[in-house]
């Protein structure tokens, strides 16, 4: 199972990093061809499909290998099974947000299986389930982060980081 996880992580790494590529170089095309008034609608819908997908792919990213900003004001001073019981809390918190993301953005995507973009006919589904399936990724990774928070209570801390 851990195998698969991985495999999963490294082919969203993957799929963002290339959908990053076409993103700018469907942009910069763009900008160019409209600087000799060619006008290309598709490329600006392809871009904003991509937008949607790398950006949160991107933030399942972040969020898993512990790069988002947090705020340790308020912590920092406590005991340390304190300050891991309310990370805990955190989590679940954050947890049963992603929960809502998920369960609100299938509704949405089945919503919009039948509007298309105007000058291509990809239906905007497929961009609404890019936050459905990146929810759930996240879904997997918070529960990953509870799991070792769980497994790591008991035991000294080593340098942070969030992973």
């Amino acid at each position: 199972m851990r195998k698969i996880y991985h495999a999963l992580c490294k082919a969203e790494v993957a799929v963002c990093g290339v959908g990053f590529i076409f993103l700018v170089t469907f942009v910069f095309v763009s900008a160019i061809l409209r600087f000799f008034r060619v006008s290309v609608s598709w490329n600006i819908d392809l871009a904003m499909f991509l937008l949607a997908w790398t950006a949160f792919l991107g933030a399942d990213i972040a969020w898993r290998s512990g790069q988002l900003v947090g705020v340790d004001l308020v912590t920092r001073k406590l005991p340390r099974k304190m300050r891991k019981i309310i990370e805990i809390l955190l989590y679940c918190v954050i947890l049963s947000a992603l929960s809502l993301i998920v369960v609100f953005g299938v509704q949405l995507s089945i919503t919009e299986r039948i509007r298309t973009y105007q000058s291509i006919p990809i239906p905007y589904s497929l961009v609404t389930l890019s936050l459905v399936f990146a929810g759930l990724s996240m879904v997997f990774s918070t529960i990953l982060k509870i799991r070792r928070c769980i497994i790591n209570f008991n035991k000294k801390e080593t340098t942070g980081g969030g992973k």
